[in-house]
This record gives C-alpha cells, structure tokens and sequence, in this order.
C-alpha cells in the first residue's frame, strides 16, 4: 500500500513542480513521470544532507523539490526548438 502511496504523491509533486517552473514543463504526462522521478531524486538529495521525513506532507515536500530539479536539469540539457 505505501508503494501506491509514493506513487500518487509522485504524480502531485510532477503535476505540481509543473506549475512551479512556468515554461519549464514538458507537458501533463511527462511531468507526472518526473514527480514520480523526482520523489526518488528529492529523497536521495535529502539524505546526502542527512535530512529524512516519515510524512505524506515531508514526502511531498521532498518529492516536489526533487521533481523541480529533475526539470531544472531537464531544461538546462534540452532547450525547445523555436518553430
């Protein structure tokens, strides 16, 4: 059941990370793969600083900030080609 859990909070932190980077965003369905990337990226960040959460809202926090570098590092390799 935790699993199902650290999916959808996933999928809140892509969707949400999406808002937060304005023009940063690659589309619904690809920043809810991020969110779901970026807990697993946000949780690994927190740990190298020795941080830990035991919430769904420490999840999510945790989970949006990874989703937003995921897409901040995803914007820095793939620039948008101008039509």
């Amino acid at each position: 059941m935790a699993f199902i859990w650290y999916i959808l909070i996933g999928i809140l932190a892509g969707y949400l990370a999406g808002k937060i980077m304005r023009g940063g965003g690659y589309g619904l369905v690809l920043n809810l793969i991020l969110g779901i990337c970026g807990g697993v990226f946000g949780g690994w960040v927190f740990s190298l600083f020795g941080l830990g959460t035991t919430s769904i809202i420490g999840n999510l926090i945790t989970s949006v900030i990874g989703a937003v570098l995921i897409l901040w590092i995803a914007s820095l390799l793939w620039k948008p080609k101008n039509s």
